[in-house]
């Protein structure tokens, strides 16, 4: 099976059941995208399929063999480079494991609409959990990243 991630091609020979998580961590080696509940229920595994966030671990790869796939390390420029200044600043991450799967739905949501209201927050960020409790932090720094957005 052929897949696009992170902008490049990978052949891949899999049972096309198996979920995009494991494809991404054990045959290619791509760790950023985190394991969590594997129900899709907790969102660390967060990818984005088609520009879509999309929780990899209930996600079979038959169902992205013609989709264009980034992970965590497949995010570049400024978006990422502001998140994750903004991550740090507003000292959201504690222990870190689920950092990805935000980061990935906040930059999904900041592309799509760079001035959020709480609801397209909540909306956009909706099922992802952080056993750390960071949830204001994180709003803090996605609204900094917004207000600086031109």
């Amino acid at each position: 099976m052929k897949l696009e991630i992170n902008g490049d091609s990978y052949e891949v020979e899999v049972p096309e059941q198996m979920p995009v998580l494991w494809v991404l961590r054990d045959v290619l080696n791509l760790t950023g995208t985190k394991y969590g509940c594997g129900i899709g229920v907790c969102r660390a595994c967060t990818v984005h399929v088609d520009g879509k966030p999309r929780p990899s671990c209930s996600l079979p790869v038959s169902a992205v063999a013609d989709a264009k796939i980034t992970t965590i390390e497949g995010l570049g420029g400024g978006m990422r480079t502001r998140l994750q200044e903004a991550w740090l600043t507003h000292q959201v991450p504690q222990c870190g494991y689920c950092q990805p799967g935000w980061l990935m739905a906040a930059t999904a949501l900041l592309a799509a609409n760079p001035k959020p209201s709480d609801a397209d927050i909540d909306t956009a960020l909706q099922g992802h959990i952080c056993r750390c409790g960071t949830y204001n932090r994180i709003r803090a720094a996605i609204y900094s990243v917004a207000e600086g957005a031109e």
